[in-house]
């Protein structure tokens, strides 16, 4: 077939093409006339035996367009085929083999991409049978092979052809290993040199300095220089060779000075992080963990973050530790005077917030927002936060304010008894700030409620209370943990802290009373059940799920809620009245007892 413009990865083999014996592999084994015909069993015997000398050429083969263009020239020893075209999987994209002809090649290379790794029907004129096979191993797509016959092949051919096809693949798959074995020894070899330079250069200064000498001097410089986190990182880095970076105490990178840094970075999980810690404060010193010695930086016992060196291969010394240490010490003080700075500004934050939400002066509270750098004059909403697991103490207020910086909220934050409050200038998004959280504190057991937006600061304080109402409505719902909004409750919105608690039970009393009695005298659970019909829309499959019990069982339980209040789930007014009532009976009666 006439060959057109390939890849580059297919010229590396032009000067260096091997085939195999035509008499074997080349083409199928005829009887010559007036001589008998070989029986079937000696042909399928001779096409196992050129599909091993085929095998042992393709392993053998230099790269892989070679051993495409072997599986190719040599597709006829399976059976009655012709090899159409062939690709190669170079960069993510599918490159065509200088084999491939240009009748259709358009058509069939939009074909085979179409099929996205799996094996699929060609149609080429004249031919009744085609199929594009992936050529597949354990690293994934390798390329394709499209094969067509004029006849439709027996199921020995087909059978012959996938294992043509499976040596194929084995055998890319074997040419990208040590392809790729090759290219990361190369690297590797490029790096033991470029470190072997570094150290050289290194030992020549210490030589003259003395490396205790030189470590004092160069983060002296640092220092009188006023250099913060990546000045240390980067003098760390020059005296040792190594990688050095700084994370907070949470585990949330700083700075990273040298090669090999992972992005994105990995995020921390917050119960390992943890026990790092508590690993590393119980040393006495630098601590080695996988492939990093770390040390905290800790003064007067607080951990205000972690300093550490990358050592893959496990070369660090003494001298290596001394300039890891005086490094945190160092470090130190410029991470003390951050703390102090967050803390003061937290302060500011914090007693703004708390007098907005008391209720103070406009012109005053204007004032105040521009020196901490908050526009008050934007539209703001009240969001609450509560976890089931954080007591709304002051590491928790941090987490809540890392959680909301990280997904874009500008905020002014307080704390109550049992919740953490933000002034935020924007509506957070309805999942976004719930699964930062989340992440940050290892579980989901949080609830979160943002009010309606507030365009003037007089109306702060109905707006925290409209976000607690939402906290409220989603803690004693169905699905206790997420995000709800004040302006999204409906019903709700009347039906929470606020509403007239005596009118509000005399409702209850006489829609459930009956109901109530009942289930208070013989232990039952119909108001429950007649809740969560309503929740479920009705459904009789859903509500039954929910309960955990069998579907007769529900039938029977609302049979008995008719027969007791004597009201009918069918009529309109009598369905919505019970509706109103549950949720009243749930949400601000609190439920069962």
């Amino acid at each position: 077939m006439a060959g057109s413009q390939g890849h580059s990865l297919y010229h590396r083999s032009s000067s260096r093409r091997g085939s195999i014996p035509r008499g074997s592999a080349g083409r199928r084994p005829t009887a010559a006339r007036g001589e008998p015909r070989l029986p079937s069993r000696t042909l399928a015997d001779r096409a196992l035996h050129d599909l091993v000398a085929l095998s042992r050429a393709m392993f053998g083969a230099p790269d892989e367009a070679e051993i495409l263009r072997l599986a190719m020239d040599h597709i006829s020893a399976t059976g009655p085929y012709s090899a159409e075209a062939g690709y190669l999987k170079v960069g993510g994209d599918l490159v065509p083999s200088p084999r491939n002809g240009q009748t259709h090649a358009s058509a069939m290379g939009r074909r085979v991409r179409d099929l996205a790794g799996r094996d699929g029907t060609v149609t080429v004129p004249g031919r009744r049978w085609g199929r594009a096979l992936g050529l597949r191993g354990s690293a994934g797509l390798h390329g394709y092979l499209v094969v067509t016959s004029r006849a439709r092949p027996t199921e020995a051919e087909r059978f012959l052809l996938a294992m043509l096809v499976g040596h194929t693949a084995a055998a890319l798959s074997a040419a990208l290993a040590r392809r790729l074995q090759h290219e990361a020894a190369l690297e590797l070899r490029r790096l033991r040199e470029e470190r072997t330079a570094l150290q050289q250069q290194l030992i020549s200064v210490m030589a003259e300095l003395g490396y205790e000498r030189a470590v004092h001097a160069a983060l002296a410089d640092v220092s009188a220089a006023g250099g913060g986190e990546d000045a240390v990182t980067r003098a760390l880095h020059r005296l040792t060779g190594l990688p050095a970076l700084v994370e907070d105490r949470f585990g949330r990178l700083r700075s990273w000075s040298g090669p090999s840094r992972p992005v994105p970075y990995p995020e921390p999980d917050p119960v390992r992080r943890d026990e790092m810690l508590h690993a590393v404060a119980r040393g006495t010193g630098p601590v080695r963990i996988k492939d990093r010695l770390l040390t905290l930086i800790r003064p007067q016992g607080e951990i205000l973050g972690v300093l550490a060196l990358v050592d893959a291969r496990d070369e660090a010394d003494e001298h290596t530790v001394l300039a890891l240490e005086q490094a945190a010490v160092s470090l130190a003080p410029k991470l003390t005077h951050v703390r102090d700075l967050a803390e003061v500004e937290l302060r500011l934050h914090r007693e703004l917030a708390d007098d907005l939400l008391a209720g103070t002066d406009a012109t005053s509270a204007y004032a105040r927002s521009e020196a901490v750098g908050h526009d008050l004059h934007r539209t703001h909403y009240v969001v609450v936060v509560q976890w089931s697991n954080r007591p709304a103490d002051d590491v928790f207020a941090r987490t809540v304010s890392r959680a909301s910086s990280a997904v874009g909220m500008r905020s002014l934050l307080t704390r109550r008894a049992d919740h953490i409050v933000l002034v935020a200038d924007d509506r957070p998004g309805t999942r976004a700030l719930y699964e930062a959280l989340a992440r940050e504190t290892g579980t989901r057991s949080g609830t979160i409620g943002v009010s309606a937006p507030c365009d003037s600061v007089d109306d702060i304080p109905r707006r925290y209370e409209e976000a607690q109402r939402a906290l409220e409505v989603r803690r004693h719902g169905r699905e206790r943990y997420g995000t709800s909004f004040f302006d999204e409750l409906g019903l709700y919105r009347i039906l929470g802290p606020g509403s007239d608690y005596q009118e509000l039970e005399t409702f209850v009393q006489e829609w459930l009373g009956q109901l109530i009695d009942y289930d208070s005298r013989h232990h039952a659970a119909l108001v429950e059940t007649l809740s969560r019909y309503f929740d479920c829309g009705g459904n009789y499959d859903e509500t039954a799920d929910s309960l955990a019990i069998h579907r007769s069982t529900l039938r029977y339980r609302l049979q008995r809620i008719r027969d007791i209040s004597g009201n009918d789930l069918a009529n309109v007014e009598d369905r919505l009245n019970l509706q109103v009532a549950t949720r009243v009976w749930r949400i601000v009666l609190g439920g069962p007892g």
